[in-house]
């Protein structure tokens, strides 16, 4: 490998950065100097880090690896097949994680530093081989809670909001927060919900993904523990293959304050990822799910890639990887090349 000499001005250029992984170049960092070569440094390395961010640079990168030193080594970087196509920067390598305790701990506090998203992975799904993905619905696919939204036309959105978060933060149980929130909503016109879906909120980059997963044959699906008025308009909205959600009750043209039928809870979210895995004949390795909330962590643990996106503190903790400023599209950015 090549030193490579970098002035203090290309140190915090971004275009500088790209131009230096010209011709599949593998970068590697020691001793506070860049070194470039074509071969990735064979250093026995079991996982695969991967840094994207917008507009990139050789400053962000060395404050990010001084930041993994006691917790991750990086073997060598380079330009990931996805780097800029959606706008963004992004890079890959090998690095052997030397502190496990402390690593997803360790990517919050960069990831915060320097505003990049990351991710360690021991083993990654194929995005050329068909595959699963279920998402969560409100605050995953779209940017909002569709309960509290509802609430408002109550004038309790306040109430029902701190609830909520209190639930997606694993502090009260699923089922009987619905129940106690969805009693708030007794008496809302059924027309109302249409102004709510209609102007619903996609999440930044979820129909990229959709996109390019369904151009590989990938199965995707919504399990939410929200509406079906809302799943089922997302469902045939964005082409996805099934969604499962709550019931609101209806009578006279309004909601009577009570869930139809069983609740869609974080067990049944985790069985789903389970029945649509047989029913596509997904393998499991090929298995994703990604949501925001301590009630999609058990859905998380049966795929075998489990993302949290713009989650609460403890779903980032305990999931695989998490997406914590990107859009939904850089999920593709995980999947091994």
């Amino acid at each position: 490998m090549t030193t490579l000499v970098i002035n203090d001005s290309q140190r915090h250029q971004s275009q500088f950065l790209l131009e230096s992984f010209q011709n599949r170049a593998f970068l590697r960092f020691s001793e506070g100097q860049w070194h470039r070569g074509h071969q990735p440094q064979d250093d026995k390395c079991s996982s695969v880090i991967t840094i994207w961010g917008q507009a990139l640079t050789f400053d962000q990168l060395e404050g990010i690896i001084n930041m993994l030193d006691g917790v991750a080594v990086i073997s060598s970087l380079t330009r990931h097949r996805f780097c800029t196509t959606f706008g963004e920067t992004v890079l890959f390598g090998r690095t052997n994680v030397t502190n496990h305790g402390v690593l997803a701990e360790r990517l919050d506090e960069i990831s915060s530093a320097y505003r990049v998203d990351m991710a360690v992975q021991e083993q990654q799904p194929r995005l050329e081989q068909p595959g699963l993905l279920v998402m969560d619905m409100d605050s995953t696919v779209i940017q909002i809670e569709c309960i509290d939204e509802i609430a408002k036309l109550t004038g309790k959105g306040e109430s029902v909001q701190a609830v909520t978060t209190k639930a997606m933060r694993g502090e009260l149980d699923f089922n009987e927060s619905l129940i106690s929130r969805v009693a708030c909503l007794k008496g809302v016109q059924v027309a109302q919900l249409e102004q709510i879906r209609n102007n619903i909120p996609l999440m930044p980059g979820v129909q990229l993904l959709i996109r390019e997963l369904k151009l590989r044959n990938w199965r995707i699906a919504i399990a939410s523990g929200g509406f079906t008025y809302f799943a089922d308009y997302l469902k045939a909205r964005l082409n996805l293959d099934a969604a499962f959600s709550n019931v609101l009750e209806t009578a006279n043209g309004q909601l009577t304050g009570e869930v139809s039928g069983d609740i869609v809870n974080a067990d049944v979210k985790a069985q789903k990822v389970t029945e649509l895995a047989s029913q596509y004949d997904i393998d499991t390795h090929q298995c994703i799910a990604m949501g925001d909330g301590a009630n999609d962590l058990k859905m998380m643990e049966k795929a075998d890639l489990g993302v949290a996106c713009h989650a609460k503190p403890v779903v980032n903790q305990k999931a695989d990887v998490a997406i914590r400023y990107s859009g939904l599209h850089s999920l593709l950015y995980l999947l091994g090349q």
